[in-house]
């Protein structure tokens, strides 16, 4: 961190069998103490996902790189850096410096056939960012209702539903 400017810690989590690209906004503080994406414990994201490929839920690291490997889901995040206004992970505390470079992610993979995202704040990035790219998901992508717990105004049972009709 330098002058409270925040570079994304972690790579893409990718692989050539990946066919969906799910990307978050920026990681939460806890998943920098954490080093991994959605490590807040009461984020929904892996039990989700668990619900939703009738699999088990994964814990360690790198069972996670396996179930996301197994179910040829690819993850990442909308923005590459920026400043948290105060000391909580909400999107709108952040102070966006520089978009992800999608773009060139999607011509190193272009196994890629969907893209998801996490919260209207990675929506909103996309559309400003990428309104111009040859990548024609892009200009379309899948919005899955926020799995963090600050999204209360739908139960997990609502949001695996939605998910579910998105993801397969």
């Amino acid at each position: 961190m330098e002058n409270g400017r925040l570079i994304h810690p972690f790579e893409p989590i990718i692989f050539k069998t990946s066919k969906i690209l799910i990307l978050g906004t920026f990681p939460s503080i806890k998943s920098f103490e954490n080093s991994f994406y959605y490590s807040h414990p009461k984020n929904q994201f892996w039990d989700i996902l668990a619900i939703i490929y009738n699999d088990k839920k994964p814990y360690a690291i790198q069972e996670k790189i396996s179930f996301l490997k197994k179910h040829k889901i690819a993850l990442w995040d909308s923005i590459c850096e920026c400043k948290r206004k105060d000391k909580n992970s909400r999107d709108d505390n952040l102070e966006i410096i520089k978009a992800c470079d999608i773009e060139n992610l999607l011509k190193k993979y272009p196994n890629i056939k969907k893209l998801a995202l996490t919260s209207r704040t990675a929506e909103k990035i996309i559309k400003k960012h990428f309104k111009n790219s040859s990548f024609s998901f892009l200009h379309s992508p899948l919005y899955l209702p926020s799995p963090s717990p600050l999204n209360a105004r739908m139960n997990l049972e609502q949001k695996v539903k939605i998910w579910k009709k998105l993801l397969q």
